[in-house]
């Protein structure tokens, strides 16, 4: 009877603990809110500070442009068009977001992944392969599909992923996300384009490449099609 007692109390305790996780630990908005004493040093409180409700208005909550494409004339044949809290101020604490994704034929939006959302993918015009890589401890699968004109895909939360024009044609898709600021990280501008570069004894050794790949792929433009 005192076990069970003492279990009904831990488990009564152990969800009280999530609540207030769940309402004082809200999910992060940017890559890390560094602790500040003083308000006066600080930019952002884990995304932005909130402007007085008396004095919004309805431009706060309006963005326009969407139906322009955007050129796709760059190494990757892509172009991205996203909007979130920093251009649609009115998103802040809203927790979705949207992008325009338009593509060559033969463009790439190249793998990545955005670490705060997931995603939800829908074909405007053209045709995609579009596909995304379980995590390590379910074997790293892939999941690929190929999708036309009214299609509709979803790419799970902080899972690398990408999409490809397989057709002859421009394509474009809209993507919605599950934050007003889902951030993105391309995985071979990561790699071998951070500043300062990543030691290639790392790379090396993770890769299991010559030194000389390592080198090559380091010195190369990696293009931001975001």
């Amino acid at each position: 009877m005192k076990g069970d007692h003492f279990l009904i109390s831990t488990l009564a305790i152990l969800a009280f603990a999530t609540f207030l996780a769940s309402a004082y630990d809200p999910s992060p908005l940017q890559d890390f809110c560094v602790a500040i004493k003083d308000i006066k040093d600080g930019v952002f409180v884990n995304g932005k500070f909130c402007k007085d409700p008396k004095l919004a208005n309805a431009n706060d909550f309006f963005f326009s442009g969407l139906q322009n494409p955007r050129n796709t004339q760059n190494p990757v044949g892509s172009n991205v068009t996203a909007v979130n809290v920093d251009n649609l101020v009115g998103l802040n604490t809203l927790g979705i977001s949207l992008a325009r994704i338009d593509f060559a034929p033969n463009g790439l939006n190249p793998p990545h992944t955005h670490p705060r959302a997931t995603e939800i993918l829908v074909v405007f015009e053209g045709t995609l392969y579009v596909g995304f890589v379980t995590s390590n401890g379910d074997g790293n699968r892939l999941f690929t599909k190929v999708l036309n004109k009214g299609d509709v895909f979803v790419f799970p939360i902080g899972l690398i992923h990408f999409q490809l024009n397989v057709g002859h044609v421009n394509a474009v898709a809209f993507a919605g996300l599950s934050s007003q600021n889902p951030g993105v990280i391309t995985i071979a501008n990561a790699v071998f384009g951070s500043k300062p570069p990543i030691n290639p004894d790392v790379l090396t050794k993770a890769f299991q490449v010559d030194n000389k790949v390592v080198d090559y792929l380091q010195k190369q433009f990696w293009y931001d099609n975001n």
